[in-house]
């Protein structure tokens, strides 16, 4: 059998609503301050455990604020949980908060090419597909590839940001609604792009409320319901639970 490539193991997470609470002291010393400090905390995630097997395409499902993203964040190592773990055996290729990197005052191009050296793409991979990758971006991003991002507009760095790390080599992709964003024609390069990564064994963990998306692309469901996984199944299971969960 091969290894998993992604273990959680009892993972949670917690946050502060009001993190200006863990800068009075006051509330540390005085018995019902220490109260007051515990109620602004929860968890988004608790006491989850799960694993993925290289090549696994798996849809994460559930209502808004059931901790979807927080697990993307926490398998790509960008948060670190309070309680279990979670193990990564490969690199990860985040597609997530895609214009995230980006310096306003660098043009579209440098940012292309700190964004990629940034996730481990060479300066020659770089110079050598840079007009691939801008004509991927589109036409409207082209015209602009020379100015400060910061005249982007927010759809343009994000088409930007996927067609960078879109060429990363990594084997286990994580999405977040990314094709929710764009016009028509980008979606169907998008969509054919991520059909060929999983044709190559890529490994996928996609955050959507568009059920075909997941069903399109995902074999296997997670339902998410307050933070607790309920279900571990086929993405048609975790459908199920959900729409059980959510009236039409």
């Amino acid at each position: 059998m091969p290894e998993a490539i992604i273990t959680a193991e009892g993972l949670g997470i917690r946050f502060v609503r009001n993190r200006r609470r863990q800068l009075r002291l006051r509330e540390l010393v005085i018995h019902r301050g220490v109260r007051r400090a515990e109620a602004g905390r929860f968890w988004p995630l608790r006491d989850v455990s799960f694993q993925v097997m290289p090549g696994d395409t798996v849809g994460v499902i559930g209502r808004n604020g059931t901790g979807k993203s927080t697990l993307l964040r926490l398998i790509a190592g960008v948060l670190i949980p309070d309680e279990g773990r979670i193990t990564v055996r490969g690199a990860v290729a985040p597609l997530l908060e895609l214009s995230a990197g980006f310096s306003n005052d660098l043009t579209g191009r440098e940012n292309l090419h700190l964004v990629g050296a940034l996730h481990g793409l060479s300066p020659a991979y770089l110079r050598r597909h840079c007009d691939e990758i801008v004509d991927f971006a589109g036409e409207q991003v082209a015209r602009a590839i020379d100015t400060p991002v910061r005249h982007y507009s927010s759809g343009m760095k994000v088409r930007l940001g996927f067609a960078i790390i879109s060429r990363l080599p990594h084997p286990i992709l994580l999405m977040d609604e990314v094709t929710a964003v764009g016009d028509a024609e980008f979606r169907r390069k998008c969509y054919a792009t991520i059909d060929g990564l999983l044709a190559e064994g890529r490994t996928l963990v996609l955050v959507s409320h568009n059920e075909n998306d997941l069903t399109r692309f995902c074999n296997r469901g997670l339902y998410l319901d307050g933070g607790r996984l309920t279900v571990d199944g086929t993405v048609h299971e975790a459908l199920d639970a959900y729409h059980a969960a959510v009236p039409r």
